[in-house]
């Protein structure tokens, strides 16, 4: 099977739930590494509560689905998230799995990794660093589209990602994983730095960015 950086976080994923196992916290909020776990499960397993992840009159029925998962054995649940996608799934495919995965795993992880005593930041593989880069150069704009000031990303060593016009300027600094956490609404644990205006900056820190 051709390893790709999707699949390398999904496997160090699954490593790391059955090393600190299902009642860890995590940095989603309400969620133990359990919760995240049927989570993931139920995104790639379940196509009927896809509608409850975005529109809020159908997140009750999401939502039992994936407390329901949680029932199930730890390490049959965790051999679920690490089986991936079954083959209906356009998911199961590489293309869109990198597509659709790739940062959905990397933030994942990090949300295990970083709500747990002691962690460091990791230094990440050069091929999960394009794929996250390519993927802020998608989705960035999206991300950050409540922010009201300009804002640019400056990745150490890439080309710098414009995701909102106008002025003043507020520039995001920092390793691409770190940026891709910041604006997946990890601002609290992401290592960058913030330059600008001082008013700029903490409107930045005060935005909501994701989905």
């Amino acid at each position: 099977m051709v390893t790709t950086p999707a699949r390398a976080e999904r496997h160090a994923l699954s490593d790391l739930f059955l090393e600190v196992g299902p009642d860890v916290p995590t940095l989603c909020e309400g969620w133990d590494a359990r919760d995240l776990a049927a989570h993931l499960v139920v995104r790639e397993r379940r196509p009927d509560t896809a509608p409850g992840l975005v529109i809020p009159a159908f997140a009750g029925h999401s939502e039992k689905v994936r407390v329901a998962a949680t029932e199930q054995p730890w390490g049959e649940l965790v051999g679920l998230v690490r089986g991936g996608p079954p083959v209906w799934n356009p998911m199961h495919l590489t293309a869109i799995d990198a597509l659709v995965n790739t940062v959905e795993y990397f933030v994942h992880h990090e949300d295990v990794r970083r709500a747990q005593a002691g962690w460091t930041a990791r230094a990440l593989d050069p091929a999960l660093e394009d794929a996250l880069a390519a993927s802020l150069g998608r989705m960035g704009r999206m991300l950050a589209r409540r922010v009201e000031v300009g804002l640019v990303l400056a990745p150490d060593g890439r080309d710098r990602i414009r995701l909102r016009k106008g002025e003043p300027i507020v520039t995001i600094s920092g390793p691409i994983g770190e940026l891709v956490l910041f604006v997946y609404g990890r601002k609290d644990v992401a290592r960058v730095e913030l330059s600008g205006p001082a008013d700029a900056v903490e409107t930045v820190r005060a935005a909501r960015f994701g989905l």
